[in-house]
């Protein structure tokens, strides 16, 4: 009888710490990282950067990632992609849903007042994109009657009509694929977003020798990793693992594989980045 009792006792035991070993785990992944896995938000639609092709995220944002993750004790199949558009960025972050965000996330006042931010580990710059053979765009202020596509709820193209060329043409898509095409198809004579997109679109195999990024950008973007609001401890750990990745080689690697075939030059001064924001 006793036997059977501790036998019982026994077993009620590995029921509860099994449980909680499940709600931990749960928590650990739901939250965005702590548990077996390590929740990180990246664009799906921006090839060379954040893309998501069937069940493989690429991209250089997702390649400084997989290598921030490794460094923070995550093993690649621990890491869980989640698509984070730009309007849901501070919202994920905020509520727990991802860790970290790499989604050429730049660093502004008005965004740190809502969440924490770790690097730069690229800057990027507003820039433009023609067909391959066109040399009468040779910057913004060349664009007088000509045609500029950009998305809609940008202000790329905008800041381009304002500042640069008064009577260019501004056309709108919902997104930057339909301005490649309206591109290839010569409805459109330029692109203008970060040269960063411009180069991931280009670069493109079935893209490549199509177009080209002009090459004089008028503005400059830090991209950060997105962390929660307060988060220091993790915010160092994130610069600490961007300085070793440049150090090492592996950033240089990781940018020609990914936007190199588009033949982006990137400001040597500025990238890759040697120096972080100080984590607050």
């Amino acid at each position: 009888m006793r036997q059977r009792k501790i036998a019982a006792l026994g077993a009620i035991v590995a029921l509860a710490t099994a449980g909680l070993t499940a709600c931990g785990d749960e928590g650990g992944t739901g939250s965005g990282g702590g548990g077996d896995k390590i929740v990180i938000g990246v664009k799906f639609d921006q090839p060379g950067l954040g893309l998501k092709e069937g069940a493989k995220n690429t991209g250089l944002d997702v390649d400084v990632a997989k290598y921030v993750a490794k460094e923070l004790g995550f093993a690649e199949d621990k890491i869980e992609f989640k698509e984070s558009p730009s309007a849901q960025r501070e919202d994920l972050l905020a509520n727990g849903q991802v860790k970290l965000i790499f989604a050429t996330y730049s660093i502004t006042d008005a965004r740190k007042e809502k969440v924490s931010f770790a690097g730069p580990y690229l800057v990027a710059g507003q820039d433009l994109l023609v067909k391959a053979d066109n040399t009468d765009i040779t910057g913004p202020e060349t664009l007088n009657g000509k045609k500029l596509c950009s998305v809609t709820g940008s202000t790329s193209a905008q800041k381009v009509k304002d500042k640069f060329a008064k009577t260019v043409q501004l056309q709108e898509y919902d997104g930057y694929a339909k301005c490649v095409v309206a591109l290839a198809a010569g409805a459109i004579d330029a692109v203008t977003t970060d040269n960063t997109i411009l180069a991931g679109f280009a670069a493109q195999a079935a893209n490549q020798g199509k177009f080209k990024v002009v090459g004089k950008t008028f503005s400059e973007e830090r991209y950060g990793v997105g962390i929660k609001k307060g988060d220091k401890e993790t915010c160092e750990k994130v610069n600490t693992a961007l300085k070793k990745m440049v150090d090492s080689g592996d950033w240089q690697k990781a940018f020609d594989a990914n936007l190199g075939a588009a033949g982006l030059t990137l400001d040597p001064a500025l990238n890759p980045p040697k120096a972080f924001d100080a984590c607050a």
